[in-house]
């Protein structure tokens, strides 16, 4: 019995909480009705103690130790004498939850009886016993559960019949922790970014002019536009000085590398001397740079020359620093 209460218990516990118990104990109280040619009281009163051993990984969920004991001597029918019965079970019990806090069980087992001070008769010998039986378990609390069940006894030798019906308090007890379930690690995508080797903001796989000068301003395939030549000459020449040499290569190894490229070399001058001057001044700063790129074998017919003069500031003329960044020379790209 007590372990039908443990097993509903435990079935209860799985479904909502993580706690397990390995056994529980069932102090019970109850009746006997006996059948009508044992010569005895056709109810009497028995008490009973329960202990449960909770299974897992089997059919049955308990395995119940029980003894039920009369609580006042039983009559004999038809005499003087009486009789105290103790009967002591080995049953298990399978538990059916129905809620999280109510269950169904049953329980089949075997045991024995034992009469004590009664006249001498094949009702009253002491011997085997089976049974089997339903009950009910409703769970009051996290470590409180109240259980009823009816039991069929039968006598195995002469197969008396008697019917137990029990009301009881289950208390669980050696409370495991079930393991925590085994959670795959979550593996995170490997996000591959497309290769940008140009670092032009086109990827490689759609870059149709690769090894794009740093800086330049590209269309949706990759190929430059405009490219600042950052040469920024001094007031009044036209004289491309040494330093601005490397970028000078690097504009004429890209034209190289992509031989349907031709580009018109822009030049600009600050505000300094009068606009005619200036116009003339670019002019000359645009031609400059064309020539450097002939001498690094760029065709003449893949190269045009402009000058802004001073009509195109991209700075302040009132600066030292902004004269010298509106001194510049610009390479527009054509397909």
């Amino acid at each position: 019995m007590k372990k039908i209460i443990l097993s509903s218990l435990v079935c209860a516990s799985m479904m909502l909480a993580t706690d397990e118990y390995k056994y529980e104990v069932t102090p019970m109280i109850g009746g006997a009705y006996t059948e009508g040619n044992l010569g005895l009281e056709k109810n009497y009163v028995n008490a009973g103690l329960a202990l449960g051993f909770n299974q897992t990984d089997s059919v049955i969920d308990q395995v119940e130790f029980a003894v039920f004991k009369t609580i006042k001597d039983v009559e004999l029918i038809n005499s003087s004498a009486d009789t105290r019965i103790t009967r002591v079970f080995v049953n298990f019990v399978k538990d059916y939850p129905l809620t999280a806090n109510t269950s169904l069980y049953a329980l089949a087992g075997a045991g024995v009886e034992f009469f004590e001070d009664a006249i001498s008769g094949k009702h009253y010998e002491n011997g085997l016993v089976g049974n089997y039986g339903v009950g009910a378990k409703y769970k009051l609390a996290e470590d409180l559960a109240l259980k009823f069940d009816v039991r069929h006894l039968i006598e195995t030798d002469s197969g008396d019949n008697t019917l137990l019906y029990n009301l009881g308090i289950t208390i669980p007890f050696g409370k495991t922790v079930k393991a925590a379930p085994v959670v795959a690690p979550v593996v995170a995508p490997i996000i591959v970014t497309p290769k940008d080797s140009d670092n032009d903001g086109v990827i490689d796989a759609k870059d149709n002019c690769p090894n794009t000068i740093a800086g330049a301003e590209v269309d949706n395939v990759g190929c430059m536009t405009i490219v600042d030549l950052k040469i920024n000459f001094e007031s009044d020449s036209a004289v491309i000085k040494d330093d601005y040499n490397s970028r000078i290569v690097n504009f004429a190894n890209a034209m190289k590398n992509n031989t349907k490229l031709k580009a018109t070399i822009e030049a600009h001058t600050d505000s300094t001397a009068s606009k005619k001057y200036n116009q003339e001044l670019s002019e000359k700063r645009a031609q400059s740079t064309i020539e450097a790129l002939k001498k690094l074998n760029i065709a003449p017919s893949r190269l045009s020359a402009i000058g802004y003069g001073e009509t195109q500031p991209i700075s302040t003329n009132t600066t030292k620093e902004g004269r010298a960044e509106n001194r510049r020379v610009i390479g527009l790209i054509n397909q």
